[in-house]
């Protein structure tokens, strides 16, 4: 998996995760990002308040700067709402959404920060799969289950929820699971929380 052409993107969205991962899923179309694709969300907290900014790695430097086009042009066109686009040194839009889509870009490529929405393999992380399998089918690199250091053993059964976000960590990306009912593991981040204050 080569990550070596990243193309950040920030829209200023402060909406919940999974509308991130939705606008990410549609961008990825229009851009025509196949399987192989990864694609990520990024916290941002810098600015005048925090919100998810989007990253994506492509295939050569001339897909990333077909891309870039795209969303200076077209997106940005289509939706009316200004972008912020980097790749490398190259930027676009409004200077504090430019700064979101360059701290993307630039976690993506390091590998040292990002929440992976599309990524090799997570097409097959359905059901319960032993971490094993889950290792061997997809991008992911490791399962750290919270409050073991050791991790998780090949043989445990991590049941998917059909939502599996890992996480870039040190150059390696990293599925957060906990335990569950039954010695299985479930991935940490739940596939639609609850918002605070829902019921009052």
């Amino acid at each position: 998996m080569s990550e070596r052409y990243v193309v950040g993107v920030d829209t200023g969205h402060t909406g919940a995760l999974r509308e991130a991962d939705h606008l990410l899923r549609a961008v990825a179309a229009e851009l025509g990002l196949g399987a192989e694709a990864v694609g990520c969300t990024h916290h941002v907290r810098d600015g005048r308040r925090p919100h998810t900014a989007l990253s994506f790695a492509l295939p050569s430097e001339r897909a990333a700067r077909a891309a870039r086009q795209w969303l200076t042009d077209d997106a940005s066109s289509e939706t009316g709402a200004p972008l912020g686009v980097a790749f490398g040194e190259d930027r676009h839009g409004p200077d504090e959404l430019v700064a979101g889509a360059a701290r993307a870009a630039a976690e993506h490529l390091a590998r040292t920060g990002g929440r992976a929405v599309l990524y090799p393999g997570a097409g097959a992380l359905t059901g319960v799969l032993t971490v094993a399998r889950l290792l061997e089918v997809s991008a992911v690199d490791r399962v750290a289950v919270l409050g073991s250091p050791e991790g998780a053993s090949p043989e445990a059964k991590l049941v998917t929820r059909e939502h599996v976000r890992p996480e870039w960590r040190d150059g390696r990306l990293v599925l957060a699971a906990m335990p569950a009912a039954g010695g299985t593991l479930v991935p940490f981040e739940v596939p639609n929380p609850t918002p605070c204050c829902a019921d009052h």
